[in-house]
């Protein structure tokens, strides 16, 4: 297993992949230095998180290899469908996977998604519109939602 750091806007980032895919993207709260040579199993996966935080690319091509179980996979499967810029509820993921009543379990393995931003868990709020749980912090998840929002508020000051 590679292991990378290289620094985003939202802090230090931890890549981790093999030559069978990217396992997982963890932003930490810890400073770690960036990683000088960035392994080949994960250059791709460092070049396409630098494009999308300067806002050039707004869908990852990255072959992704996390570890879960089968639902998970498919709640982190159904997570990939949530377009850019767009936020679902909880419920509607739920929906989306065919059984409403699974909504706790649906949130649990949204809560463990090991593939941050790649996989956009970050997009998925609250019935109400709420910001609601997040792994890496709702100031973060806060930051990427506005990241992604295609109508940029302008100031009037």
């Amino acid at each position: 297993m590679e292991t990378a750091f290289i620094h985003t806007p939202l802090g230090t980032t931890k890549l981790e992949g093999d030559e069978n895919g990217l396992s997982a993207i963890t932003v930490l709260d810890t400073h770690e230095e960036p990683t000088d040579i960035i392994p080949m199993e994960l250059e791709d996966a460092a070049y396409q998180l630098k494009e999308y935080f300067e806002g050039s690319r707004t869908q990852f091509d990255l072959v992704l290899n996390p570890s879960g179980t089968d639902f998970q996979k498919s709640v982190w499967k159904a997570l990939q469908k949530i377009p850019h810029g767009k936020t679902v509820s909880y419920l509607d993921l739920s929906k989306t996977l065919g059984d409403v009543k699974a909504i706790r379990a649906v949130a649990s393995a949204n809560g463990k998604n090991p593939l941050w931003i790649v996989v956009p868990c970050h997009r998925v709020i609250g019935s109400d519109g709420s910001l609601t749980g997040y792994a890496g912090g709702l100031h973060r998840k806060k930051w990427l939602l506005e990241h992604e929002n295609p109508v940029k508020q302008q100031s009037l000051f």
